[in-house]
Parts: structure tokens; sequence; C-alpha cells
């Protein structure tokens, strides 16, 4: 949850629109994750101000979102991420609450590092075998079809979207994470991820920042660090050391 101090921070930025951000949509591009002590947030939002502006949804600045991710039953877009494969999917609904605006998405990690992002607009509701809007985009984009999927995972949060004022960049930090699917919940309260994204890996004042205080890049998915919070036990090899690292931000 948002305490006083850390709300009054987010509203000292300048607002940016959701019209005006169509130049910084960045469904092509590069990624850099972290994981931060939820503590770092309120010098570092200080240390932001001048250099960023912020999303204002509704006149909200920190949104939620409610996201549902698929699998197969077999789990191999998860299983894909934790071998660390080169050509991996994430298939999603997400509900972005203060607008009341849902999308099926496709998220595809390529052999060259890049994120490429692609969505339609539909409600969270269950995939059904034919249903020609879903599968007619599922097909076009993923070698998936509705029949092959299942859903696996919730992940709920509150984000805070900052945008650059001078480049083309986009810095999101997701706090207040609680993956659920059925009866199982977890929580993760002390902790945010912050992730910048750009058409192509360049100077930063938040990378800078994280340098600055010994932060390293090592986020891990939200969505296979869901899979690993609940479907224990998991087999998770070449994900232990993101695990560990998480871990160990978690006890600062």
């Amino acid at each position: 949850m948002f305490d006083l101090a850390v709300a009054r921070k987010v509203d000292q930025f300048d607002a940016i629109s959701l019209s005006e951000m169509d130049n910084v949509s960045l469904m092509n591009r590069t990624d850099t994750k972290f994981i931060v002590p939820i503590g770092k947030l309120p010098a570092l939002l200080d240390d932001l101000l001048p250099y960023y502006r912020c999303l204002a949804v509704e006149g909200y600045r920190r949104c939620d979102y409610n996201t549902l991710y698929f699998d197969t039953p077999d789990l191999q877009l998860y299983h894909d991420h934790q071998r660390g494969r080169l050509k991996r999917y994430k298939i999603r609904r997400r509900r972005y609450v203060q607008s009341n605006q849902s999308f099926l998405e496709v998220k595809l990690k390529n052999n060259k590092g890049r994120t490429i992002k692609n969505r339609i607009t539909q409600p969270l509701l269950p995939f059904v075998s034919g249903y020609d809007a879903g599968g007619d985009f599922l097909s076009r984009h993923t070698p998936f079809g509705p029949d092959m999927l299942q859903p696996v995972l919730w992940v709920d949060y509150t984000r805070i979207t900052l945008v650059n004022r001078h480049t083309t960049e986009r810095l999101t930090l997701d706090l207040d994470l609680t993956f659920h699917m059925g009866r199982k919940e977890k929580k993760y309260p002390t902790i945010m991820v912050a992730e910048v994204k750009q058409e192509s890996l360049r100077h930063s004042v938040f990378l800078d920042l994280m340098k600055q205080q010994g932060i390293r890049p090592g986020g891990i998915s939200k969505y296979c660090l869901g899979m690993m919070s609940l479907y224990q036990p998991i087999k998770c090899n070449r994900l232990k050391p993101k695990w560990l690292h998480f871990q160990k931000i978690m006890m600062q």
C-alpha cells in the first residue's frame, strides 16, 4: 500500500496523458529490469523528479493492473523461460483498472533480446475454442491456439509509469505484487519491480541511479516469479540465481 509521503511525491511530477504517450508506446523495445527494496522509493522519486513526467489516467497516477496469464497444460511457456529459450512467449489478458480497458496481449522475446508486444481489445473472460477474434490474433502472433491454453496465474499490482522528458524511454515501477490462483496466494509488499523500456539501450538517469546504489540488473519476470511462488515444487534450475537475488533483496 502507498503511504501518504510516497503519494505526495508521485503527485509532484508533471502529468502526461495516455494520448500524449503515443510516441513512447515502445511495442518493440529493449527491457532492463531491477528488483528494488521498497524503502528506496521515496529517495528515488526525489532524484527522478526533474527528468520524468508521470502518467495520469482518469486523474490517477498510481494505476492498478489485473493480469491473467495463460499457459499450456504442461506449462510450456514457463519452461521455455526457465530453460532460457531465445524465442519465447507470454500470453495474458490484462485489465487496466482505472481506464477500465482490457486487452489480450502477446509478448515475444526474440533471439536478439528485444521484446515485441501485440494486443487486441478483449474482456477478461476464459478462452473459448474457436473464438474468432482471440483465436485469429493468437494464430498471427504465436504457435498456440485457444484450445492449447489454460489460465494458470493471476498477478495484481500497482504501477507508477514515468516518461522521460527528453528521450524515448518509459520507466515502470510496480508495487504491491500479489500472485494468486484458486486458493493459493503470495504477496510481496517489501519490493518493487522497476523496468526501463527503450527503443535501444542508451543512457538513462534511472540506470545511473541504480549503478550508483549498487543495484544490478537482474529482475525476474513477474510471470516466472509468480509460478515459482505458487507452483512449488516446479523446475527452475536456470532461474535459481535470479530467485536467490530476489530473496536477498527481500531481506534488505
